[in-house]
């Protein structure tokens, strides 16, 4: 609790026992006569310390507001009609609305306070200071905003990361908990990339740096929580436009409830009966105040990205959010994604005349300068089966050709490494390779020199994901990948996936995605560069965030931290959870305003009815939306 919230509960206390007291003692002078009456003028004086102490802020904040033109508020239902049953002699009455209210808007504050935490917990991820090496054995303590990529930092036990970055030395156990939601410690040694935001909680690490502070995980984190909230959902934009409407309707309406039936009782020679029409109207008012939807949809969706977070799932706005709870088909890539991305090599197949060596060192060399997951294991393969290493000096002409392969120029000869599509077009004929498995082949000047088939292993968890998510409703689970038919096959068949479409190049995804997207609602899951159009493209994008590319990243609307694909179902539980919750609130919260709108207009309501419509119903909204927090079983 806040000073702010505590300063609140004083108020609404010291309130509250001063109207207790006010009771008990009108009871016990007008019903025991105990004690003389009160007087009308020392009973307004009375009711009125616990009226300025409890209600003084929202009269100030309805005066600010009108002076500024914006005068339809809640501040401003709460005022009139507090007033104008004080005016009316109901003091007991008013002082309560206002109570009641003060006590509705201290617990929504504490509600929006503890959904906060999530998000606030996430701010321990940045890091205060990185501990820069300046010479071996020596370090200084400096802004992590300072440290250049390519500098060595030193992370002692029980530091935060401060960048991301290579472990160069030592081994340690990291806390990443606040990155992905896992409570279980990973364990990183030389080699390894360590991420910004997570905790060092043994041993004593040396990393090169790999990111500025600006760009690192933490970084990012941090500003795609903070600018979520401006990013509204559909529901959110209903509630904003349907408040500035609905309150000066009912503000009219109650003017004319406390005004017309008088003025018609007057005209048709009855008693006009002011004081009971204007008291109706009061009642009016109060009931009207939109409380319970102003408050609990926008806390519905606040909690639910909150909740998200703590597990893992970073939401970006909650517009993605509710669009992801209206997904009927998810899309999966496959490499990095369903599978490991760790491949290797299994069959090295040379053309007759060719020697393995020569085969795996042309591809080998050809894939140099390449990042792709396969071209690293074509060059472990080579290092490590021939015990040398690739001297690119030999290599010039580097090539890449979009969704084929790549083409160089290796010791004066043209040496091409890629898929069917790229044989074709440089090789007279070639031997088809139909095994499962990613099937790199090589020419030299034309010539067909062998292929070599590389394997890749479903990630742990890829089955569940997908069975998963056909349980939570899902119609359709689909795989997009670029390799070739029988290697998707083959993992469509480990995973569980009945459909899918294999040798797309970037540009066929983004078709085969649209096509999906004249069918149905679409949310797509990747992580490469290559999926960035894709992504952006569908209805929901959600990209692996630990290892997935900065541009993934960068073009999705959900980020899982932890690349676990089964995350893509915990996402889509926690948005129909949120939606189910919001939907409730707006239901019930119309439900009865409307219900007892009527009856206060028909004089059957009265104003303790008129508070339960008002704080009551904001209470029950507001418990019903911090249930949205709650995602650790879903």
């Amino acid at each position: 609790m806040n000073k702010k919230q505590k300063k609140s509960l004083i108020k609404i206390i010291i309130a509250a026992v001063l109207v207790i007291a006010l009771a008990v003692i009108e009871v016990l002078s007008e019903k025991y006569g105990v004690i003389p009456e009160l007087p009308k003028w020392l009973a307004f004086v009375l009711y009125m310390i616990p009226y300025l102490v409890v209600g003084y802020d929202i009269l100030w904040r309805a005066i600010k507001n009108i002076r500024n033109g914006q005068v339809f508020d809640e501040n401003f239902l709460m005022a009139v009609a507090t007033i104008g049953a004080i005016a009316l002699g109901e003091y007991r009455e008013g002082v309560a609305v206002m109570l009641f209210y003060q006590i509705g808007e201290f617990f929504q504050s504490y509600a929006v306070g503890k959904s906060r935490k999530n998000i606030t917990a996430l701010m321990d991820i940045r890091p205060d200071y990185a501990n820069l090496e300046t010479a071996p054995g020596e370090s200084e303590k400096v802004d992590p905003d300072e440290v250049e990529i390519g500098s060595v930092i030193v992370i002692k036990p029980g530091e935060k990361i401060p960048l991301d970055g290579k472990v160069i030395e030592g081994e340690s156990a990291l806390d990443t908990a606040a990155l992905t939601g896992e409570s279980l410690p990973r364990t990183v040694r030389a080699g390894d990339d360590v991420l910004s935001g997570c905790i060092n909680m043994t041993g004593l690490l040396r990393a090169l740096t790999t990111a500025e502070f600006e760009e690192s995980t933490a970084s990012k984190i941090l500003d795609m929580v903070e600018n979520a909230s401006s990013k509204k959902s559909r529901s959110e934009n209903f509630i904003s436009k349907f408040a500035k409407y609905y309150t000066p309707i009912v503000c009219y309406s109650a003017l004319a409830l406390a005004v017309i039936p008088p003025v018609v009782n007057l005209i048709t020679g009855n008693a006009p009966g002011w004081g009971n029409w204007i008291y109706r109207a009061l009642t009016f008012l109060v009931i009207s105040c939109p409380c319970a939807l102003v408050i609990s949809i926008p806390l519905s969706f606040f909690a639910g990205i909150g909740g998200a977070s703590k597990a893992g799932v970073l939401i970006k706005g909650s517009n993605y959010l509710e669009a992801l709870s209206k997904v009927k088909a998810v899309a999966f890539d496959k490499t990095g994604t369903l599978t490991k991305g760790s491949f290797s090599v299994t069959e090295i197949a040379p053309s007759e005349g060719v020697s393995e060596e020569e085969l795996l060192k042309a591809a080998a060399y050809v894939e140099s300068y390449s990042t792709h997951p396969i071209a690293i294991s074509l060059r472990d393969a080579y290092v490590g089966k021939f015990n040398t290493e690739i001297d690119k000096a030999a290599l010039s002409d580097v090539k890449e050709v979009s969704g084929h392969g790549v083409t160089a120029v290796l010791n004066g000869s043209k040496i091409a490494a890629g898929n069917e599509k790229m044989m074709r077009d440089v090789c007279l004929s070639y031997s088809r390779c139909d095994k499962p498995g990613t099937v790199v082949y090589v020419s030299k000047d034309g010539s067909f020199m062998g292929y070599i088939l590389i394997s890749d292993t479903p990630k742990e968890g890829a089955k569940e994901a997908v069975e998963g998510l056909k349980k939570a409703g899902i119609e359709r689970v689909i795989m997009l990948t670029g390799d070739s038919p029988k290697a998707a096959e083959d993992i469509a068949n480990r995973v569980g996936v009945t459909e899918f479409h294999a040798g797309l190049l970037p540009g066929d995804k983004v078709s085969r995605v649209e096509d999906i997207l004249k069918q149905t609602s679409l949310a797509f899951v990747g992580d490469g560069i290559n999926d960035a159009p894709v992504l952006t493209r569908s209805d929901v994008g959600i990209a692996m965030g630990a290892l997935g590319s900065d541009a993934a990243i960068e073009a999705a609307d959900i980020v899982l931290m932890d690349d676990d694909p089964r995350k893509v179902r915990k996402a889509i539980r926690i948005s129909k959870k949120c939606m189910r919750i919001v939907y409730e609130n707006i239901v019930f919260a119309i439900g009865i305003k409307v219900l007892c709108l009527i009856l206060g207009a028909l004089g059957i309501a009265n104003m303790w009815v008129a508070i339960f419509a008002d704080v009551g119903v904001m209470v029950i909204a507001v418990l019903n939306a911090i249930r949205t927090m709650w995602v650790k079983n879903l």
